[in-house]
């Protein structure tokens, strides 16, 4: 586990990734459901539930995606916050 925090850690270098940590004592922890899902673009959501995935192409469907999304990247912590609590985290596991 702590080589993949590690890779996180390389990734969140690059200048095309963005590594955002939503932390578990955020007030938005915890209240997202336990689906997975994938904005490719306003044309496409893709979500994974428990038995099955989703193809999301319905413009007004599509904008709650959105509207999640962007709530979930407003909680999250980026940059040298993010890299802190990945650093943390490897250092937990050794």
């Amino acid at each position: 586990m702590a080589a993949q925090l590690g890779h996180l850690l390389t990734a969140g270098t690059l200048p095309q990734v963005s590594v955002g940590i939503i932390p578990l004592v955020s007030p938005s922890w915890g209240q997202w459901p336990r689906e997975t899902f994938h904005v490719y673009d306003d044309r496409l959501v893709s979500a994974e539930l428990v038995s099955a995935r989703v193809r999301i192409t319905q413009p007004d469907e599509i904008v709650l995606y959105l509207k999640a999304s962007e709530q979930l990247r407003g909680a999250a912590l980026y940059g040298a916050e993010a890299r802190s609590l990945i650093t943390q985290a490897i250092d937990a596991v050794h």
